[in-house]
């Protein structure tokens, strides 16, 4: 973000139809003073925490729900609004017909990953503020039509790289714009997570999800885009993340927050030169992605001294490992929290000309000069959330902490990355094109096939 208004944010608050959707494009939202009405699609693991923030915030209320299992109605019903005394909330599992609910002003969208930009878009394109959860998109072509659809609706559209609402990750990427850790040239974002074998089973209706479960899953709108597949429990709740038509691998799944402080605190947007090793190993199971995968990004920094480029490596481990360096150990009191624990290290380090910075969500730690002399530091959480909140009242994009543009930023290095690993070799990358050099193979990799009537719209 430009400077100003990195300054400004920070004080303020440092199913098959058939056919494709048609929908009005004019927004109901009426004025500054307004409550604020949301709808939320997809109500397991990050769409119950959606729920409960917005229920947190004044003025907002969640007036509608959407997912394809309708299995997960009775229990959030009663759990998040009856035995709160709320209003019961309009129930969907085809998330068209929400859209097509003028009394919605914004949607959040917690749904697998194969779903975030084409629901997005959708709901842009119906006129509704949209809060995507990482990462905002399943290929490099997606991110790209979604930040287009944002700017062109003239919509509020927040990314789910929640830490840029943190105080602590504003004063650290301040700390680093104001040259206090000298020339950043190299940053790298660590996702160490314990990971176990998900297995095998067989495709058909097993334990839990039998056919009696199933008759209430719409499994044709959970498939959406996504090729036509027979169900198999390893390819459903959670364990879709494991999987190329669905997920992104860990990398794109806790690691994207990390990647995305990474690419933020360096500077940087998109590379010049992609290089990716890694692999499935320990487990003979139904895993397609990497559960261990080291990948290395080249940008181009004029600016700076000796070779005029910067780099972003990036890790994730899955299984016993080493915490990192100073900060990110497993005793450390300060950062023992949110994901570092004693089977999990996650977090970021940055190398400048003058000292290193560690970084977890909560907490930042500088090591200054040869002797790695403890230096400056910060902490402190935000409300990402409320942030979304705050900009759609003000009509204005341009608060958000974490516009979507950033967020397709972000999610590109997953997807070059991933593109990297799949074809087994480094590739070049015109960032101004936004296309690989010379390498049909690996432009091909930028998109993918949809399913109809699922399908991205080329304009959008």
């Amino acid at each position: 973000m430009k400077r100003r208004k990195f300054l400004e944010i920070s004080t303020k608050g440092a199913v098959a139809l058939g056919v494709a959707p048609v929908f009005l494009t004019k927004s109901n939202w009426k004025g500054a003073n307004d409550k604020v009405n949301i709808g939320v699609i997809g109500i397991r693991g990050q769409g119950l925490g959606h729920i409960e923030e917005y229920q947190k915030l004044n003025n907002v209320e969640v007036i509608a729900l959407c997912d394809v299992d309708e299995n997960l109605f009775a229990d959030r019903l009663k759990s998040h609004f009856t035995d709160k005394g709320l209003r019961k909330p309009k129930l969907y599992t085809d998330l068209r017909k929400m859209f097509e609910n003028k009394d919605i002003d914004a949607v959040s969208i917690v749904t697998p990953n194969h779903w975030h930009a084409l629901a997005s878009i959708w709901a842009i394109q119906a006129g509704k503020h949209v809060s995507v959860e990482k990462p905002c998109c399943h290929t490099f072509y997606e991110g790209q039509k979604l930040a287009e659809a944002a700017k062109k609706y003239k919509k509020v559209v927040q990314d789910g790289a929640e830490q840029r609402s943190n105080p602590c990750a504003q004063s650290a990427v301040k700390f680093m714009s104001d040259g206090k850790l000298g020339e950043v040239y190299l940053a790298k974002g660590i996702c160490y997570k314990w990971r176990d074998t998900i297995g095998r089973f067989p495709d058909g209706m097993m334990e839990p999800y039998t056919q009696e479960y199933m008759n209430k899953v719409n499994y044709d709108l959970w498939l959406g885009p996504a090729p036509e597949r027979p169900f198999n429990r390893n390819r459903f709740h959670y364990n879709w993340h494991w999987h190329w038509d669905y997920g992104n691998g860990d990398m794109g799944n806790q690691g994207v927050h990390e990647m995305d402080i990474a690419r933020w605190g360096l500077g940087v947007k998109l590379p010049k030169r992609i290089t990716a090793i890694g692999g499935h190993f320990m487990f003979d199971d139904a895993q397609e992605t990497p559960n261990t995968l080291m990948s290395v990004f080249e940008f181009s920094n004029p600016d700076g001294n000796g070779d005029k480029k910067k780099i972003l490596e990036f890790e994730t481990r899955h299984w016993m490992t080493n915490p990192e360096g100073d900060h990110l150990g497993v005793n450390d009191s300060k950062t023992n929290n949110y994901m570092t624990s004693t089977a999990n290290v996650i977090g970021n380090i940055f190398y400048g000309s003058r000292g290193y910075m560690q970084k977890d969500v909560t907490h930042w730690q500088t090591f200054m000069g040869k002797e790695r002399t403890p230096g400056e530091s910060g902490s402190g959480l935000g409300n990402h959330l409320q942030n979304f909140i705050d900009a759609i009242r003000a009509n204005d994009p341009g608060l958000l902490t974490a516009p979507i543009d950033e967020g397709f930023y972000s999610c590109a290095l997953i997807h070059l990355a991933n593109i990297s690993y799949r074809l087994g070799r480094s590739f070049d990358f015109d960032p101004q094109t936004m296309q690989a050099v010379n390498d049909p193979e690996a432009n091909r990799m930028l998109t993918k096939d949809y399913r109809k009537p699922f399908v991205l719209p080329d304009k959008v």
